[in-house]
């Protein structure tokens, strides 16, 4: 009796199922923060549904485990911008997918409003802003899940 035949598949059957139970499933609850870096720039001018390129600044953890590590990539949307002068509107951006375990996972996350130049109390009041904004990479967000991810 040939003892490798017997043995190599029972190894291979046991590495997998390490394997999987390692990759299994963890959910971020909705509510929990993501501290993010930009990697691009972003203009008040940029046209809505332009993508940009975040990195995550902290670990991000479920049950002690992490399961998001600081400079994991994720992108964003700009949601509202001053690109249309018929719709001009203040800059709004949120998250809209995140890169963990080799895949792309969408995320939805609140509305942020970047803030770098003066507003009149008029312009706050009807929500008008003057001039452009421009956030530069290496700017920090920070976004609230609003719906919880399973990774």
């Amino acid at each position: 009796m040939n003892l490798g035949k017997f043995f190599i598949p029972v190894i291979a059957v046991t590495s997998a199922c390490v394997a999987a139970s390692s990759l299994s499933a963890a959910t971020i609850r909705a509510g929990t923060t993501l501290t993010v870096e930009t990697l691009s720039s972003i203009s008040s001018q940029d046209v809505v549904g332009r993508s940009f390129e975040v990195k995550i600044v902290e670990d991000v953890s479920v049950n002690g485990n992490v399961v998001l590590r600081a400079g994991t990539k994720a992108f964003g949307k700009i949601r509202s911008s001053r690109a249309n002068p018929r719709r001009s509107e203040p800059l709004n951006v949120d998250l809209t997918w995140v890169s963990a375990n080799g895949r792309n996972v969408a995320i939805k996350t609140n509305r942020v409003q970047p803030v770098g130049f003066q507003t009149t109390a008029r312009q706050r009041r009807y929500g008008h802003t003057a001039g452009t904004l421009v956030v530069n990479p290496g700017t920090k967000f920070e976004f609230q899940l609003v719906q919880a991810v399973s990774l």
